[in-house]
């Protein structure tokens, strides 16, 4: 029983000279954990925060934590980046100044989605070959009041990419919007799709 007792104290005593190289080990390792922070504040529960500007174009009232789109808007805001309605581009795209160029959109897919079907008028801008691209359009956007980049819309990052990269090229932030819906919710409201190259004159009419 003595021989128990001397055995449990032995263990006791291990145990608190660990523990008090550990707390000294936390305490001068610049990694160390405070033990006095909360590193899980408001019990854990995640703030979802709104895309300022937005509404039910853009995105719908029951849009759930796992909706590409409400996560897409979400991000754009995050990055400082301004989203668009789908009313907001149609009526920028029947704007007389549109045909002028004081209005502008670029399709930030790659030639295939362009081709296959764009925005008509709409400059394309594939950010992963940006030295192909980005000499043609930044003058165009440069002398633009309003530019509005998509993609296809949901989860796709393109537009995204390509409105910083636009953004870091020289122009102004305010000037530049993001259609997060896309050539998606474009062609599906009944819109019109121009194929081929930009100024081609073959029309499709979207799916309404």
């Amino acid at each position: 029983m003595r021989k128990a007792k001397i055995v449990l104290v032995e263990a006791a005593l291990v145990a608190a000279v660990g523990l008090v190289f550990a707390l000294a080990a936390n305490a001068l390792s610049p990694r160390g954990l405070r033990l006095t922070r909360d590193y899980f504040p408001g019990g854990g529960k995640l703030a979802t925060p709104v895309a300022a500007g937005t509404n039910a174009a853009t995105t719908s009232a029951g849009a759930g934590p796992t909706d590409p789109l409400a996560a897409t808007l979400r991000r754009l805001v995050e990055h400082g980046l301004q989203p668009i309605s789908s009313n907001a581009v149609v009526e920028l795209f029947q704007d007389p100044r549109y045909e002028q160029g004081v209005l502008v959109i670029v399709d930030a897919r790659d030639d295939a989605h362009y081709q296959k079907g764009h925005i008509p008028g709409a400059w394309q801008f594939d950010h992963y070959h940006a030295d192909q691209y980005l000499p043609t359009v930044l003058p165009v956007c440069m002398g633009a009041q309003k530019i509005v980049v998509y993609c296809n819309g949901g989860a796709c990052e393109d537009s995204e990419f390509a409105t910083i990269m636009l953004r870091d090229a020289g122009v102004p932030r305010e000037n530049l919007f993001v259609y997060a819906a896309g050539i998606t919710e474009w062609t599906n409201s009944g819109q019109p799709v121009e194929t081929g190259a930009r100024k081609s004159g073959q029309m499709v009419k979207g799916k309404p």
